[in-house]
């Protein structure tokens, strides 16, 4: 098994002003801001981002999606996305999370260097559209060579726990190129555990109440 590390990042995925709000309290050192989170979420409105960055002191990433549904976008889906990185930019954000894929389940390469141009220098993490790729050790090599910051996977299974030993496999794999976030219905309850198994330095979920106490030495 590995050694996880030290200090152990703690997302939280929100939907609201009160959720961010909540997610601060609980320790977590990110928040991913989203819109209503059924089916994953998509962008959160303006002034939800604006209201957000004024009152949290810890980091905030936005989540760029137009819809929810797949995550191959048209010209016109591309538009939008790039003019929400750019208001998102403005109203004082720290990064974004999001994903492109082509009809084959490739990463859009041609979208996300797009994408990347207009989010640059903030972070950019590659979401779950990663659990939906054909190849996730090209995606992954292909992600690196975009320099994307991070990546959410589950290991391409329903959560986190199931597909833990494909993320351990991803994290060896990326050698630090890349930080790999486990992600999918982790709850203080396992945390520790997934980290312990998988060397994961970051996880990211909605229950994010008592994670930090969990992951305490």
């Amino acid at each position: 098994m590995n050694t996880p590390s030290p200090t152990v990042l703690i997302e939280a995925a929100v939907d609201s002003f009160d959720g961010a709000m909540r997610a601060q309290a609980a320790s977590v050192q990110r928040i991913e801001l989203c819109g209503p989170l059924h089916d994953g979420g998509t962008t959160p409105s303006a002034g939800l981002i604006a209201r957000v960055t004024e009152k949290v002191l810890v980091s905030v990433n936005v989540l760029i999606r137009p819809r929810t549904g797949n995550f191959v976008y048209d010209a016109d889906e591309l538009e939008i996305m790039k003019k929400d990185i750019v208001v998102a930019k403005e109203l004082g954000v720290d990064g974004f999370a999001f994903g492109a894929l082509t009809p084959d389940g490739d990463v859009d390469i041609e979208q996300m260097a797009e994408l990347i141009h207009l989010a640059t220098p903030l972070r950019v993490v590659f979401h779950r559209a990663f659990d939906s790729v054909r190849d996730q050790d090209e995606a992954l090599e292909l992600l690196v060579s975009l320099q994307v910051n991070g990546v959410l996977t589950s290991g391409g299974a329903k959560t986190a726990a199931e597909g833990a030993e494909r993320i351990r496999y991803l994290v060896e794999r990326a050698e630090r190129r890349i930080r790999v976030i486990a992600a999918g219905s982790i709850t203080a309850a396992t945390v520790a555990s997934l980290v312990h198994t998988t060397g994961v330095s970051a996880v990211h979920g909605r229950s994010v109440e008592g994670m930090a106490s969990a992951l305490r030495p």
